[in-house]
């Protein structure tokens, strides 16, 4: 089970929100969110309401300024935990092309560069099929992030045209 306590101010200053579940609208609850403590589990934050905009990834600890931290433009809107895994192999399909056609990669560990890797400079299609994933838009695990949960992904283009260039699953040692 994970819990965040969201504050409308910077250094847990103002008002405060209990959260231990998936939220859609912060706004909801409160005007603003500028710092927060997670105190269990793994969740991604978004700067839009309904799981939209910048993704980022927040584990157990203490965010008193994430905005400066994560250089973030807007604070967060809305909320959604990592489940906990269970145990066992990972594994994370790629195609080169929409629709799972083209070149398939299986990968089943953390990836610091496609390009290194597999000679592959973009994919636009993914099939997870276990775990929970960060994909990143530049090698060795910077810049912007994308969260994967189990689940097709039959075209990147419909995400914005994401490209992504390293990845890496996420363990249960966020509980």
């Amino acid at each position: 089970m994970g819990r965040v306590i969201f504050y409308e101010d910077r250094n847990f200053q103002g008002r405060s929100y209990e959260c231990m579940s998936d939220c859609a609208d912060l706004h909801s609850y409160m005007s603003r969110c500028h710092s927060c403590r997670v105190e269990s589990g793994c969740w991604m934050m978004y700067d839009h309401p309904n799981y939209m905009g910048n993704q980022y990834f927040f584990r157990r600890g203490e965010y008193a300024d994430y905005i400066s931290m994560f250089g973030m433009s807007e604070c967060i809107r809305s909320c959604r935990m990592i489940p906990m895994m269970i145990q066992g192999i990972l594994q994370n399909e790629e195609e080169k092309r929409e629709n799972f056609m083209g070149q398939m990669y299986e990968m089943m560990d953390d990836c610091d560069s496609t390009m290194d890797r597999y000679r592959m400079s973009h994919c636009q299609s993914c099939h997870v099929m276990d775990g929970h994933w960060l994909f990143y838009e530049q090698p060795h695990y910077k810049g912007r992030m994308w969260y994967f949960r189990p689940g097709e992904y039959r075209s990147f283009s419909n995400m914005g045209g994401m490209r992504f260039m390293s990845m890496r699953r996420i363990m249960d040692s966020c509980y």
